[in-house]
């Protein structure tokens, strides 16, 4: 089996304002490309393809036509996230074609989406929709007058055991199929992850990640998971247990905090049950790659930072006085700058910042001036201080 796992897509978010919809049309593309060129099997979309509940029309239509396009030439399976909105994403679940599959609906997680190729079954997924704590430890219940405890390890757990169940009873009764890799979708802060600073919260109750062993389902001592697709975190990275899970990360950046991130995709092969996945990640398209700069107003429009012309850019100017129109000015030479901060390096000082062993109580606050203020008094400043401490000094007397 091989397949593309993406996540995080986000269809109508924005960065700082900024309109991303060419950015989300350059991953389109993308994504159709790769399903072309690389004999894919599916693609998977591990959760939050849209940023929110009720998404923008033109990100309905973009997704739309990215689907159709998709269906053409491979399987499609997307769960939502947290979010999307579960009803509304899969409101035509039932009327779309066999390789167009939205999982929305918990109960049947222990259902898996047989993925085909020229007919014959390649493998198994299991896509678990966001599972939400509060409403889904009662449908996940075995009796619902006994829900589960209220954690995402709870329900995320209760629906690892239905997809145990399924595969054991496969099995046990189709030998034929024993052999197939079997994959599970989850879209969940799983311990190990490294979260950026633009993942809403998944926080319910107190618990908000599940460990990673939850996925790892044995029988007869066997792991009979091939690989595990995460969404939620948008950084791409490996959680490193058994079984192989990753997450793809998002495929544009939603804040600063993702500004070294290198983007992706996973393409994943599965020769059979129990192989090693061949594991690649292939590079998204950069619609404006994100910089960080930090220097005095002359510097910042001098010829050193012209290549970030064209980047979103987060700028920190140092002069002492803040210049004159500074965000106009700077928009000038940076037209899409996102942030624009004025920063002298104040910071808060503790007493022990300072030395006690100052004698002289003015040479104290020449230091204190120099940690807290970002520059040394003038002399002017300190002969106002040297006058007004004498003064104080016969005041005293």
């Amino acid at each position: 089996m091989r397949f593309l796992h993406t996540s995080d897509w986000h269809f109508g978010r924005t960065l700082h304002g900024t309109d991303l919809r060419e950015a989300y049309e350059m991953w389109a593309d993308h994504v159709v490309g790769l399903a072309h060129t690389h004999d894919l099997d599916a693609v998977l979309i591990s959760g939050d393809v849209f940023d929110r509940g009720i998404p923008p029309v033109s990100m309905v239509r973009l997704l739309s036509e990215t689907l159709q396009r998709l269906a053409e030439v491979t399987t499609v399976i997307i769960t939502p996230g947290n979010h999307d909105a579960p009803t509304r994403l899969g409101f035509t679940a039932g009327l779309l074609k066999d390789n167009v599959v939205i999982a929305t609906d918990p109960s049947q997680v222990g259902t898996p989406v047989q993925v085909r190729r020229n007919g014959e079954p390649v493998g198994y997924v299991y896509a678990l929709p966001y599972l939400e704590p509060d409403i889904d430890r009662f449908r996940l219940a075995l009796d619902p007058q006994s829900p589960l405890a209220r954690s995402h390890e709870a329900v995320v757990g209760a629906a690892i055991d239905r997809v145990a169940e399924n595969i054991e009873h496969t099995i046990a009764n189709h030998p034929d199929q024993a052999e197939l890799p079997r994959v599970i979708m989850a879209h969940e802060f799983v311990v190990g992850g490294q979260p950026s600073q633009s993942e809403r919260d998944l926080h319910i109750g107190g618990v908000d990640s599940v460990p990673s062993a939850l996925f790892d389902i044995r029988i007869d001592g066997k792991s009979v998971i091939d690989y595990v697709a995460l969404g939620h975190l948008h950084g791409p990275q490996q959680v490193h247990a058994e079984p192989p899970m990753r997450y793809a990360g998002s495929p544009l950046p939603f804040s600063f905090s993702e500004e070294h991130h290198t983007k992706s995709s996973v393409l994943v092969s599965i020769e059979h049950a129990g192989a090693v996945p061949d594991i690649e990640l292939i590079p998204a398209p950069v619609y404006r790659p994100l910089a960080t700069l930090r220097g005095s107003f002359d510097e910042l429009i001098s010829a050193q930072y012209a290549q970030f012309h064209d980047h979103f850019v987060r700028i920190y100017v140092t002069d002492i006085d803040r210049p004159d129109r500074m965000l106009a000015r700077l928009r000038h030479y940076f037209p899409y700058v996102l942030e624009a901060h004025h920063d002298i390096g104040l910071k808060q000082l503790a007493s022990y910042d300072l030395n006690p062993a100052k004698i002289d109580p003015r040479e104290i606050l020449v230091e204190f001036f120099v940690s807290a203020g970002g520059r040394e008094l003038t002399p002017d400043e300190l002969a106002l201080i040297t006058a007004q401490w004498e003064e104080l000094g016969k005041v005293e007397k």
